[in-house]
């Protein structure tokens, strides 16, 4: 039976990669809410792109959520997002109470500190971004053994 070690430094990228795949995809369904009322919504309003919301917001969840599910520029798009969570948050819900709970604003705190961590962490061992830098360490790596 493997120890916890080993399980730990195999599993814990995997993780993080589950984590910000499964993170994109929810955060994804919110924009698609906004351009396409898709999951339907009782109460949506239409989409206006000169507006922070839905207009700018629509296309930071889509945009973002795509490049999270796919792990491409995940540490610039999860630092953005992060701050459209934060400023949802302080725009949106703590003027309707101190709580989160109260104000609704759980999912946009979570959110929020879901994407500073993948900021820090990155995308985690499934995500072009990994593939991108092996390639071009391959590639770097190659023409400096050609150089000498």
């Amino acid at each position: 039976m493997a120890d916890w070690t080993s399980l730990k430094l195999a599993w814990e990228p995997r993780i993080l990669s589950i984590l910000r795949i499964m993170t994109g995809l929810l955060f994804l369904q919110h924009g698609l809410n906004k351009f396409f009322n898709f999951p339907p919504a009782a109460t949506q309003r239409p989409y206006d792109l000169f507006t922070l919301a839905p207009g700018l917001a629509g296309i930071l969840e889509v945009g973002g959520g795509i490049l999270l599910v796919f792990g491409l520029f995940t540490r610039p798009a999860a630092f953005i997002l992060s701050g459209e969570m934060a400023f949802a948050y302080f725009m949106a819900h703590a003027p309707r109470g101190f709580y989160p709970y109260n104000n609704g604003g759980s999912l946009a705190v979570l959110f929020c500190f879901v994407f500073l961590y993948l900021f820090v962490a990155g995308g985690g061992a499934w995500s072009l971004d990994r593939v991108l830098r092996r390639s071009g360490a391959s590639t770097s790596g190659a023409t400096a053994r050609r150089a000498a």
